[in-house]
């Protein structure tokens, strides 16, 4: 069972990892990075959010962000705007240039499923996401995240 817990955990990281190389090459190829997509694809699902919130929602430090939104703002992509209710905070809205380029980052992400799902029934790839959503699940639900960190 360790053999194939392992194979398991190895094959879905190195999938992920593969995965993300292939978006990278496509996605520099228009003058995005992959993070800076996911910034501006939660900017999508959440226009207004403080920088804060959007940090915490990517898992990034703030100090991080604050250095991606500077170089979206640089480009014209995202524009800060003071939080009414909050003076000391701002509020982070995508631009109209944002809107095509999240159109086209979309096609790539599209395409890239595409071809990772090529010769895949449609049995086997329902089969895949359960049992990818039942492991998700299963360590969602597990505390032995919260054992760990409380040491």
């Amino acid at each position: 069972m360790d053999r194939v817990s392992d194979s398991i955990a190895f094959l879905t990281s190195d999938l992920s990892r593969l995965m993300r190389r292939r978006f990278d090459e496509r996605a520099r190829l228009i003058g995005v990075t992959r993070n800076q997509w996911r910034v501006l694809k939660f900017l999508q699902r959440g226009e207004g959010i403080n920088q804060g919130g959007l940090a915490d929602l990517l898992e990034v430090e703030p100090i991080s962000l604050c250095r991606m939104i500077d170089r979206l703002e640089e480009s014209g992509l995202v524009e800060r705007r003071r939080d009414p209710k909050d003076r000391r905070a701002w509020q982070i809205f995508l631009t109209e240039r944002a809107r095509p380029l999240l159109q086209d980052l979309s096609k790539i992400s599209e395409e890239l499923l595409g071809t990772a799902l090529a010769g895949i029934s449609q049995a086997d790839h329902d089969a895949a996401v359960a049992v990818l959503e039942r492991i998700y699940s299963n360590l969602s639900d597990s505390n032995e995240g919260n054992e760990a960190a409380n040491g």
